[in-house]
């Protein structure tokens, strides 16, 4: 795009934004110079120029004619300008949605009870069937003490195998609920360091983000005949 090309784009949006088209022109170049015109000066297209009306006030203000290279990094700046407001109302959202629901820490430490008491009870239904595997076990294992040095029959080898592999699935279970238990509680922790800073008196998106919190393994996958 040429020089003129950029000054007879800029007169045309001058227009559009329903100024008369003629005006006086003036600007100062980057050696000090002060030119004066009745149209837009192309010594001046790096530089804002201001509009005047004939009386001496000021119309408008002409910005830089930019080339294709920093009109893309002005529209690249903006966007990330726009992106950073976005984030930054979404902080300020978060916090006061956070304020509001947990207004006190006992309001907060009953949350995280909730939340415990969920993961506990998922924890004690495994070991209970845990233990239920294990009173089942015992005869098979009785029944498979008829066979030692033999091979075992199908049918006993297929429920001593089933027995293993729920077990095993619960185990696993259990192990997920810990896991569960602690990203609970770091979650919580993270939440209430930031809540005490908020009820103290600090601004609704003015802090860091949280952190990334751990995620919970995926449930396990029971082997053929679990349960």
């Amino acid at each position: 795009m040429t020089v003129l090309a950029g000054l007879l784009i800029a007169g045309a949006a001058l227009a559009q934004d329903g100024a008369p088209a003629k005006g006086i022109y003036t600007c100062t170049t980057a050696d000090g110079r002060k030119l004066t015109g009745d149209r837009p000066i192309p010594e001046c297209t790096s530089r804002e120029q201001r509009v005047l009306n004939p009386d001496g006030s000021q119309r408008t203000t002409l910005p830089p004619f930019l080339s294709p290279e920093e009109r893309a990094a002005k529209e690249a700046a903006d966007r990330r300008a726009t992106t950073e407001r976005i984030a930054q109302l979404d902080a300020i959202r978060r916090d006061r949605t956070l304020v509001q629901r947990y207004p006190t820490e006992a309001a907060h430490q009953r949350a995280r009870n909730t939340a415990l008491d969920d993961a506990n009870k998922a924890t004690r239904i495994s070991e209970r069937r845990i233990k239920d595997l294990n009173q089942e076990r015992k005869p098979l294992l009785d029944e498979a003490e008829f066979y030692k040095g033999r091979p075992l029959p199908g049918k006993l080898k297929q429920a001593l195998d089933a027995n293993d592999a729920s077990i095993e699935a619960q185990t696993v279970l259990i192990e997920n609920q810990k896991a569960e238990i602690v990203r609970i509680n770091t979650r919580f922790d993270a939440e209430l360091a930031r809540l005490r800073k908020l009820w103290a008196g600090a601004a609704p998106g003015s802090l860091p983000p949280l952190g990334e919190l751990p995620k919970t393994a995926p449930p396990p996958t029971p082997k053929p005949g679990a349960k």
